[in-house]
This record gives structure tokens, sequence and C-alpha cells, in this order.
């Protein structure tokens, strides 16, 4: 790779809820083992190689997960272990690489580029790898191309434990032999309709016009075609430990109307969980602020396991207003803020959710990323008048709702 090349390394730590648990207990090596909840309509969070030859995987139902590997050790995860040692590898990359993006507590890109005229991007590569290893304990691997999306395809075929490299030029050579679903974005439906098209491998799809591939899978289908050619370039996000998300609202005029508070603060609750989402967050603390009519301010916050889920976080939002509202005094501003984020996706709250809430929130995001952020919402939060004050009918899951676009 010369110096006029893009050098762009992906990290990721091979099943990491899992090799996390075989370093609190070397008994559990190479023995199989699945994380996740553990009820009968738990999920799995992550499972380990020996698994997988009997078809269990992340995402699916345990109960599934228990009839495929009846023999497999199971165990509840814990959040905050995991955050702890995602950070002491956070922490060795930070103090290695100039820029890098933290995608998810197991996931990393780093920019490498121009590092050739020092001591070469491979070493390099290969020496920072080496170090996490010896220094957190845990199994990594890494795919090097001048790409963040040929890199990750690369990370993906270099697993478990190992590292792969695609020379500039190589692109599409190495991913032509490669199944479509291999691309980042390429889930479940669209590989289906590409398998409906007869493309299977992503060799198809280079010798295919892109306006084809637009015609059926539409603006996503340039992207698909791009990535496929091993051209498209998304760039490195720098990582920032942003410590909090907040949001106010300051009312025209001062209430004490418990329907029009409950609504705002979930409204509020509610965005502020999608913007964690949104951002690859979890949070751990959750704060509410109360400003009365006589400009006097008081806030109360709780711990709680990290999360980003709606059902656990506005029941604690409503929680901790009813323990703040002593005063029965006029409110002129409420606030709340989440606080003590780390980088972690939804996955995380697999420990304790169900297959249908997963589903629910991927479901409702996708709608959010592609309507906006306020096309779908909690009926509560639309200050519906039938809620009372400050309860919740529905027994800590609002209805959800499709907010009406203007035309």
């Amino acid at each position: 790779m010369n110096n006029k090349t893009k050098s762009i390394l992906h990290l990721d730590l091979d099943a990491f809820f899992v090799s996390v648990e075989r370093l609190k207990d070397s008994r559990l090596k190479d023995r199989p083992l699945i994380v996740g909840g553990l009820g009968d309509r738990g999920v799995v969070a992550a499972c380990s190689y020996e698994t997988r030859k009997f078809g269990v995987h992340s995402g699916m139902a345990m109960k599934v997960a228990k009839r495929l590997c009846p023999h497999a050790t199971y165990i509840r995860g814990d959040a905050s272990i995991y955050i702890r040692h995602s950070e002491v590898v956070t922490d060795i990359i930070k103090s290695q690489v100039p820029t890098f993006e933290k995608a998810s507590v197991d996931e990393f890109y780093a920019d490498l580029t121009g590092m050739d005229r020092f001591f070469g991007v491979k070493k390099f590569a290969h020496e920072l790898r080496e170090t996490i290893i010896r220094e957190s304990g845990l199994p990594i691997s890494f795919g090097l191309s001048r790409n963040k999306i040929v890199s990750k395809i690369a990370t993906g075929e270099a697993k478990p434990n190992a590292e792969k490299y695609i020379e500039a030029g190589e692109e599409k050579g190495f991913l032509a032999p490669l199944e479509v679903n291999k691309i980042p974005m390429i889930g479940s439906k669209t590989f289906q309709a590409l398998l409906n098209l007869g493309v299977r491998k992503i060799k198809t799809i280079q010798e295919m016009p892109v306006e084809m591939l637009e015609s059926v899978l539409g603006k996503n289908g340039r992207v698909i075609w791009k990535r496929a050619h091993g051209i498209d370039d998304p760039p490195i996000v720098p990582f920032h430990e942003r410590k909090s998300i907040s949001t106010e609202r300051t009312f025209n005029r001062d209430t004490i109307d418990m329907v029009r508070l409950h609504a705002t603060l979930v409204a509020m609750a509610e965005s502020l969980a999608y913007q964690l989402r949104k951002g690859n967050k979890l949070a751990s603390v959750v704060t509410v602020k109360i400003r009365y009519s006589d400009f006097q301010t008081q806030s109360k916050q709780a711990k709680i396991p990290y999360t980003s889920a709606d059902h656990i976080l506005i029941p604690k939002v409503e929680e901790l207003f009813d323990k703040l509202y002593t005063r029965r005094l006029l409110i002129r501003l409420i606030g709340v803020r989440f606080s003590g984020l780390v980088a972690g996706h939804y996955q995380i709250n697999l420990f304790e959710d169900s297959e249908e809430i997963l589903s629910l929130y991927n479901s409702l995001d996708k709608i959010r990323q592609r309507f906006g952020e306020h096309s779908v919402k909690r009926a509560v939060g639309m200050e519906v008048k039938t809620i009372g004050r400050m309860g919740n009918p529905f027994n800590g899951q609002p209805p959800i709702v499709l907010a009406h676009r203007k035309q």
C-alpha cells in the first residue's frame, strides 16, 4: 500500500461476551457457551464458535438455541463487566492510534494512512493486535484494506482470532466469491430479494449494471453495487467520549397539569433513548430536573444497568419525577438527562429483553431513520387526554402510534 492509498483497519473482538466469560472462568474454554436472556422468551446475545455448527446464532430465540444445543452452558450476561473490558481495549487503541472510531462495544476502526513512512502499516496493525491480546487477554481479529467496508468484510473472513490484508486493487477479487449477505447493510429481506433474482455471490453483482440493482432495491441498490466493487468509502467518525445527552422543556405558562407533564417527560425520554440507539450508546445514569415557578431548581438521579431501551428508561424517568415533585408548586421547566454513556449496541439489552421487544425496537428505529425521529411515537407522548396523573394504564408498555406526516 503506497502513501497515496488509504489504510483503514477494522478490529473486532471475537465472540466478545463469550470471550469475557471464559476469561473470568477458564473452565469454560472450548466448551459450547451461550450468553443472553435465560427466560423462555429471551434472546441469544452471543454464542461460542462451538455452538454455531448446531445452527445457533446471535439474535436467535433462546428456546430455539436450547433445542439446537441443549448441552451448552447458558449464562445471563453482565453488561457492566463487558463494558469494563471494552474500555481496556479502547484505552490501548487510543494510546497507539491517532484517529479511530469506536463503532460498538466490541468493534473499532482506525485510520493508519501514512504510517508506512515510519514502520509499515501491516507491521503496526499486527503489533497492535498482539498488544491487545496480551494486555486484555481477549482474542481479536482484524481486516486491513483501503476502506471501511472491505476491511470489515475481511475481518469476518479472518475470524476467529486472526488477521487479513487486502492490497489496494485486489478488492474485487477478494469480494467476488463471497455470498452477498457478507456486504454490510444487506439484511435478511434484502438477501432474500437478491436470492429471488438468482444473486447469491458478490461476483454476480459485480457483473450487473448498477441500474438493474437500483430498479429492484432503489437507492440502496447503488450503495450495494459500490460496496460489491469495494469502492464505497464511508468516513472514519473520530471517537470522543461524550458523557451525557439531555433535553429540557420550558413551558409558556407554569403548570401542574400532570397529563401534560407526563406526556412531555415520556416524549423527551423516548427521543433521548432513540438518540442513544442511533449513536450506538448505552446510558447508566438517569436524571430528572424540575424548576419551579419561584425559580428554585431540584434534580434527582438514579444508577441503572447499561441500556438504551425505552421501556427501561421511561419508567425510571417517571419514577424519579414522582419522587422529586414534592412541593406541589407550579412547574416552569422539566429536564431529562442520560449520562454515564458508553459505546454499545442494543445487543446488551438482550440479557433481559424478549425477542418481541427487540424486534419492535428494530422496526420502530428503521421507521424513524427513514421518515424522521417524530414519525413514530408513543400515544402517551402525544399528550393523550385519557391518561391520568403520571399513571400508566399499559403496564409499562405505552401503545405505539404512527404520527401523521404532513404531505
